[in-house]
């Protein structure tokens, strides 16, 4: 049987559609996981966007365990939510405690976290934050959770696009900005990396990071820069 009830899941993204047009994004994003969580039944619902340090951020939190959460990723460099942005693509845990792909997460992660799940949020095509769900309980997560999940993900989307249309002057519009302009140079950066030094997406990602970190500049530019060298 099938976790999310599809008929509610249309009737609360019907709801927030006519509240869409708030004019600031982020307090119609806090509401958004407000509802997820709702929906979902899960202990809490994060959305992290990008920063000009490709630093995942976040702008919403259902609660402060959830809100911990996107910390403990932010300060570990790592977690189902780095993951989700770097590939993505879907990514999801039963007990991130236990799972051997973040082992320094763990060592951070509040103790109440336990099943995590994740899915991109998308802006022009490109990843430019994720949408994330946790539970306190390990956690079976089945076709309707990441489909509810990406369904949300598409309303943000939409959110996300009417904010910068509208020429919205807020923290949050600049995320977005930053990662529209930018996203796929540091994409192609990426794959770049993971081809010359046979790395995966995410190791990739933390190295120009990393990089960008100790010339101090911006990833986008240190991206730039590496793609100019690559073709020459």
């Amino acid at each position: 049987m099938l976790h999310i009830d599809t008929r509610a899941l249309d009737a609360s993204l019907e709801v927030l559609r006519k509240a869409q047009h708030e004019a600031d994004v982020a307090r119609v994003l806090q509401r958004v996981v407000g509802s997820v969580r709702r929906l979902f039944g899960h202990d809490g619902a994060g959305i992290m966007l990008i920063d000009d340090k490709e630093q995942l951020l976040y702008v919403a939190a259902s609660d402060e365990v959830g809100r911990s959460l996107e910390e403990a990723q932010a300060h570990a460099d790592q977690g189902p939510c780095y993951d989700t942005y770097v590939e993505g693509r879907p990514v999801s845990t039963k007990d991130v405690r236990s799972d051997p792909r973040w082992p320094q997460l763990v060592d951070v992660l509040d103790e109440r976290v336990r099943a995590v799940a994740g899915v991109p949020l998308l802006l022009g095509g490109s990843p430019v934050g994720t949408l994330n769900v946790y539970r306190s309980q390990p956690y079976g997560w089945d076709d309707s959770d990441i489909a509810a999940l990406h369904a949300y993900a598409g309303l943000i989307g939409e959110l996300m696009a009417a904010a910068l249309s509208s020429h919205e002057h807020s923290t949050t519009a600049s995320q977005l900005q930053y990662a529209l302009d930018y996203r796929v140079v540091i994409e192609r950066a990426i794959g770049y990396l993971m081809a010359t030094h046979r790395l995966d997406a995410v190791s990739a990602f933390n190295l120009l990071r990393k990089q960008a970190r100790d010339s101090r500049r911006r990833v986008a530019d240190l991206a730039a820069e590496i793609l100019s060298d690559g073709a020459a």
